[in-house]
């Protein structure tokens, strides 16, 4: 414990406070800009079981941001969340740090909570996400398991930030009902985003995380931030639940009823994810042998990856299925890609 010391000292947490962080499981969905941050502070603050989960790898244009990765995990396309998991094993080497490299989606977000394979149930859920639907999904998940989350966004030079906890605060549909439209909100293709931003965001979301941790009250607010113009505003949602929402209220968990199989336009990728309609269990080493006429071919245990020669595309496969093409926008021209190297 000597290794938090100055954080023992603080009198809202002390040596008790430091044994329940120990105790906690955190389920971090997203390790991009938000999630690299909020993944740092936790595994330096001790909370004992950190599951990282992100569908996607690094590049190039994320060192910018995702203060985790290095240009040798750029380099070699390494998944973001095993790349994080490595870096964060050399920071505190007492924790369990849980890697996944999984698109979160209905068919997986509840056994991500719940634990796999004997593993702990989540304490808390922190958003590290770039998608509104996501988001929903995670308020569906969170509210029909109870268990807390923080909601946390990013873009340009501005955040927001709010705690959720199940039959205490109002839930992400008490206060927004529906997902925003398709190009209602800036994205960071449209806006970009500054990296000091997501970093305050991201401590402002682990603050939160902690004080719910701790067994505080967590302040019934939302929280809104210009980091270009130095504001932050607080604007109280203290009697927004709703009495026919139709999450907490009629508990109709329609975003995770919703089917996870379909395709994904990236954020600031030029690419599309495919996610099939079932489960699957790919051999690496069968992908690989029939990719290999079609061009340069790199297999790791985490994924294949091919530079498509005819194309000009780059194929990636995992092992669930999931493949992610990348040098293209066309959703239909992707579904062509995979269902000639992948399957149908």
């Amino acid at each position: 414990m000597s290794r938090y010391h100055r954080q023992i000292l603080l009198p809202q947490i002390g040596e008790a406070g430091q044994q329940r962080l120990a105790e906690s499981t955190v389920l971090l969905i997203g390790c991009g800009a938000l999630g690299t941050v909020i993944a740092d502070q936790l595994v330096r603050a001790g909370v004992g079981t950190l599951r990282i989960c992100d569908r996607d790898v690094v590049e190039t244009t994320n060192l910018q941001r995702q203060v985790l990765f290095v240009e040798a995990d750029a380099a070699a396309g390494t998944p973001k969340a095993v790349a994080a998991a490595q870096r964060l094993a050399r920071v505190n080497s007492t924790l369990q740090i849980e890697p996944y490299v999984v698109d979160v989606h209905s068919g997986n977000i509840e056994e991500l909570i719940e634990g796999r394979d004997g593993t702990a149930r989540a304490s808390i859920i922190l958003d590290g996400t770039d998608n509104a639907d996501i988001r929903y999904l995670i308020n569906d998940a969170a509210v029909k398991h109870g268990v807390p989350w923080v909601y946390g966004g990013a873009v340009g030079v501005g955040g927001r930030v709010m705690a959720i906890v199940p039959g205490v605060t109002p839930c992400l549909r008490c206060l927004f009902p529906d997902p925003p439209g398709a190009g209602e909100l800036e994205t960071c293709d449209t806006a970009g985003v500054l990296a000091p931003v997501a970093a305050v965001v991201a401590s402002l979301q682990v603050v939160a995380a902690m004080k719910i941790l701790l067994g505080h009250d967590v302040a019934e607010e939302l929280v809104t931030l210009d980091l270009w113009q130095a504001r932050l505003q607080t604007v109280s949602t203290s009697g927004g639940r709703r009495d026919d929402c139709p999450t907490c209220d009629r508990r109709d968990f329609s975003f995770l009823k919703r089917s996870a199989s379909g395709t994904t336009a990236l954020c600031g990728r030029d690419a599309i994810q495919i996610l099939p309609a079932t489960r699957t269990s790919l051999s690496a080493d069968r992908v690989a042998a029939r990719l290999a006429t079609a061009g340069p071919v790199e297999s790791t245990p985490h994924l294949v990856r091919c530079n498509l020669t005819e194309s000009g595309l780059a194929l990636t496969v995992f092992p669930d299925g999931r493949a992610i093409v990348k040098g293209t926008t066309d959703t239909a021209v992707a579904r062509s890609i995979y269902a000639r190297y992948v399957g149908s």
